[in-house]
């Protein structure tokens, strides 16, 4: 590892006490359609354990609890943690860290992350934790994004950054490769060091529609690692970041003026025998 892994992870959880709200308010419609095939992959049903991992302001955990499920969710993160009890009171949430989850060996039927992968200084340790949570039989799945050439907003805003700001701005600790588990084989390695069999990665369709006004709005309470690099600009890179961000949605944006985004992401899953 050639990055300090615990100023990652401080970093991160920082970032994502500071902005729970706004993240809530940008990140649903964004999110919810790929939360659907993750709990499919992870097998839940109704009257299982199934426990979220970084579970933000807790989607996936309601998600499961809907279905029937007992679900709890869980993420490092106090604010998120707060936003979820507060939104979602038919699961429970509790804080804690994925690397070194606070629950006992084989305590749950399925354990699911929805993009929490690329938020991990350590994703090895999150998911050998998922497998000791599991109970034998139990699955786990997690998504991840395709790269930013690939997803629409990502590249919208590298491409902007790139002309107009610095992509490597001061203020950001070096982390892990953010788009690393978009690469299938490297999603089914790390499933197979932690011991999970029967390993699946398959790629999953998301669209989003979202006016071009939204779409930048939605920049300034992006991923911890997105809004710091935007943060990081001076004040005249920023706003030409913005304004450029606009003009390509813009071009962009059908006849009703929405965009209709192809986000594309990586779903992986494996069992415990």
């Amino acid at each position: 590892m050639s990055f300090d892994a615990d100023a990652f992870k401080a970093f991160e959880r920082a970032g994502w006490n500071r902005q729970a709200a706004g993240y809530r308010a940008v990140s649903w419609d964004s999110t919810r359609l790929g939360l659907g095939p993750v709990l499919d992959a992870a097998g839940v049903k109704a009257g299982m354990d199934v426990l979220d991992v970084a579970t933000g302001p807790g989607y996936g955990a309601a998600l499961a609890a809907g279905s029937g499920a007992r679900a709890t969710g869980v993420d490092f993160a106090a604010a998120m943690v707060e936003e979820a009890q507060r939104n979602f009171p038919e699961a429970a949430f509790r804080e804690g860290d994925a690397e070194a989850l606070p629950f006992a060996d084989g305590s749950f039927d399925a354990v699911t992350c929805s993009f929490g992968m690329l938020h991990f200084a350590r994703p090895e340790r999150a998911v050998a934790e998922a497998f000791r949570v599991l109970r034998p039989g139990g699955r786990h799945a997690f998504s991840a994004w395709c790269t930013a050439d690939r997803v629409a907003h990502f590249g919208m805003f590298r491409r902007a950054v790139s002309a107009h700001g610095d992509l490597h701005a001061g203020g950001i600790p070096e982390g892990p490769e953010m788009f690393r588990f978009a690469d299938p084989g490297e999603c089914a390695r790390v499933l197979e060091a932690a011991g999970f069999q029967e390993t699946k990665v398959e790629e999953i369709a998301i669209r989003r529609r979202v006016s071009p006004e939204a779409l930048v709005e939605g920049l300034r309470h992006a991923t911890v690692r997105s809004r710091a690099l935007l943060d990081a600009q001076t004040p005249e890179a920023r706003a030409a970041i913005e304004a450029s961000v606009l003009a390509e949605a813009r071009v962009m944006a059908g006849p009703d003026g929405i965009l209709d985004l192809s986000l594309p992401a990586v779903l992986a899953s494996g069992t415990k025998e």
